[in-house]
């Protein structure tokens, strides 16, 4: 299987450990994985902020750029669900990648199945459930449906030795992230994530993760400012520590 690996922007801007991470992670896994240079954005941010439209030819370059693959892996939740959702409506002709694209821990979970990882983790861990992964991507059973309990995340990270694994109460609450919801709402969207951030605490967690830069970024912005102790941790650099 031959997979594309894409960067989005907020990760290789801010927080290109997580790239290099999933990276590291998908090649000790024997994947055989290639960072296409050429990628952009996916245009989520243009069309989150009302110009859909516009963001049609970040879609058409997308699928020129990793057409070709047997797959495309991402570290992004949202980035993930954008391309799958809403590029099929973007463009004027049939398009291959919506559907081979996944989000790194449904790759790793549905794709590879994987059983065991190696290195160890000694931490205490809680996991946030982001909006889009629950009732999008469905890495966890929606709280509201009443199902079964299931969690992706959280399968994966008991794989890594030594790691304690919570999930806060009201665990698939939004954290007020939400895109352009943290402009327009700010006092709201800052609410909602100190209660967030408040229940992953109440857990004993040294730790917050997550698979979306986006929301764990919210929450760190949220806990330095209350000066809350407390680190933040994508997904992938847990999995990844120690490989």
């Amino acid at each position: 299987m031959k997979v594309g690996l894409f960067i989005p922007c907020y990760v290789d801007t801010l927080y290109p450990e997580v790239g290099v991470a999933t990276y590291r992670l998908l090649r000790k896994l024997k994947v055989d994985v290639t960072y296409p240079e050429r990628q952009t954005c996916c245009g989520q941010p243009m069309a989150n902020g009302g110009f859909q439209r516009m963001s049609g030819d970040l879609a058409e370059h997308f699928e020129d750029v990793f057409k070709d693959y047997d797959c495309i892996v991402t570290p992004s939740v949202s980035c993930s669900s954008f391309v799958k959702d809403h590029h099929p409506e973007l463009h004027k002709h049939e398009c291959s990648t919506p559907e081979k694209t996944m989000e790194l821990v449904e790759f790793l979970h549905d794709v590879l199945k994987i059983k065991e990882l190696p290195g160890e983790f000694p931490h205490v861990v809680s996991v946030h459930n982001s909006c889009h992964g629950v009732r999008v991507l469905r890495l966890s059973a929606p709280t509201e449906e009443h199902t079964k309990p299931y969690n992706k995340i959280v399968e994966l990270l008991k794989l890594k030795k030594g790691i304690t694994v919570h999930e806060p109460e009201r665990s698939d609450e939004c954290c007020g992230f939400g895109g352009m919801f943290t402009m327009e709402e700010p006092e709201v969207s800052a609410r909602m994530g100190d209660d967030k951030v408040k229940r992953h605490i109440a857990t004993g967690a040294e730790i917050i993760t997550g698979a979306d830069s986006s929301c764990l970024m919210h929450m760190r912005g949220v806990a330095g400012k209350q000066k809350y102790d407390v680190k933040f941790m994508h997904v992938a650099e847990i999995l990844a520590a120690g490989v």
